[in-house]
């Protein structure tokens, strides 16, 4: 017989000596980032401080504030323009929840008509799941549609059984893909939105079904582990732990996994902050389930930053010759040259090719994961025509946003409008 104290030594063996300072230095990136003047503050950022161990009480606080004036304005704005925003709303309450805020009192005015948070994100789930029924898939996405059952759930409110069951019909007929394989991100997502349900008992007669979706669901987030541990990729496999230990995997049985983002830690990997958001709960043994029973007493609040790191030039680099293939929705493709400094992000290069050729011109929209390519030579990628600009290196998808990515080496970089 496996005693407490046992398990809590056997647990404590599969951490490395340097877990707790991994730990550290990414809670210390998430507070940087938020004490950072961004376009707009993450709530995603704000739901992994507020999930962690340790705490800088007085910047979560401004930050919250930030959250309840930028973003909440700026969802206020979308709904007004009758645009979805599901996701954004549900990792608002998300966030705000995990502060112990009271949902009931904020509100959101659209047609001179102010109803809570709540209110509003059980409409945009009726009009994500109407979507589904018109048109087989969501107005948005299956993650950003299970965002929303999780985050109604979380906060006790009951979700439609007709929602649920568009989600559990999802899993059952492998619908949550991106094009050809699997979407671990957002059936990661759809088992902690499922196993809430569970847990609140709110299934019905439908239980049974919900028992074999999440039996699914694991059993594919399990078969999706490479031999390197990582699961989908190096930025999905956080999501897919949190997802694992809130369906009920033993930690141990998720050891490859969280030695890989380890690994990703120590190699600098994560410098993203909603990625970094998604990570740290991982390593913690928690995930966003662990919103419902958040108590906000007796804090620790020892968290302090350290002096900002001095940035790196780029002027000066080696110059890197890099060549932008340019694939158009109708297949025609053009391909340009420039030079740029080793070390440059892709958003850089591409800056500065726009500056010297022309003909190549691109925009970008903000989103929580960064900026993100929405028209290249005046040609759009809309999500509202289910279409994005696919980017690859030599052949290879990128997993990494256009500020994130880095050009290190000569290299071929494919642009090519995608449906999805």
């Amino acid at each position: 017989m496996i005693t407490t104290a046992l398990l809590s030594n056997m647990l404590a063996m599969l951490k490395p000596p340097d877990h707790d300072e991994l730990l550290v230095s990414l809670n210390k990136k998430l507070l940087r980032s938020a004490d950072e003047q961004a376009s707009l503050p993450n709530p995603s950022v704000h739901l992994a401080l507020r999930l962690s161990t340790h705490h800088n009480l007085v910047k979560e606080s401004a930050h919250l504030n930030s959250l309840k004036s930028k973003l909440h304005n700026d969802i206020e704005s979308t709904l007004v323009k009758e645009q979805a925003v599901t996701g954004r709303l549900a990792l608002y309450i998300l966030a705000l929840k995990s502060s112990c805020h009271d949902l009931n009192s904020l509100t959101l005015t659209v047609d001179q008509k102010s109803e809570t948070l709540l209110t509003h994100l059980k409409r945009q789930m009726d009009k994500e799941k109407e979507h589904i029924a018109f048109s087989h898939r969501p107005l948005t996405n299956y993650y950003q549609y299970s965002l929303g059952i999780l985050a109604l759930c979380v906060s006790g409110v009951r979700v439609n059984p007709h929602v649920s069951n568009k989600l559990v019909h999802a899993v059952e007929n492998g619908l949550i893909k991106n094009e050809d394989s699997l979407c671990i991100d957002s059936l990661a997502m759809a088992g902690m939105a499922l196993q809430c349900l569970k847990d609140a008992e709110s299934a019905g007669q439908g239980a049974d079904k919900l028992g074999v979706a999440l039996s699914t669901i694991k059993q594919k987030l399990q078969d999706s582990k490479r031999t390197d541990g990582h699961m989908g990729n190096e930025f999905s496999t956080g999501l897919a732990v949190q997802a694992l230990l809130a369906m009920g995997t033993q930690v141990e049985k998720c050891s490859d996994s969280m030695n890989a983002l380890r690994a990703d830690v120590r190699k600098g990997t994560y410098h993203n902050p909603m990625a970094i958001s998604q990570v740290l709960p991982a390593l913690l043994q928690r995930s966003y389930l662990n919103v419902k029973g958040k108590e906000c007493r007796e804090e620790d609040d020892s968290l302090v930053l350290d002096p900002q790191p001095q940035l790196t030039e780029l002027a000066g680099k080696t110059s890197i010759p890099l060549e932008v293939e340019v694939v158009k929705s109708d297949g025609k493709a053009t391909t340009y040259s420039v030079v740029v400094p080793q070390g440059s992000s892709l958003l850089q290069a591409l800056t500065l090719l726009q500056e010297k050729q022309t003909g190549f011109i691109f925009e970008t929209e903000s989103s929580l994961w960064g900026p993100f390519l929405s028209s290249v030579e005046r040609e759009q990628a809309r999500q509202t025509d289910r279409r994005f600009w696919r980017l690859s290196s030599d052949g290879n998808s990128l997993t990494q946003g256009v500020q994130d990515y880095k050009i290190d080496a000569a290299q071929k970089i494919t642009i090519k409008n995608t449906t999805y």
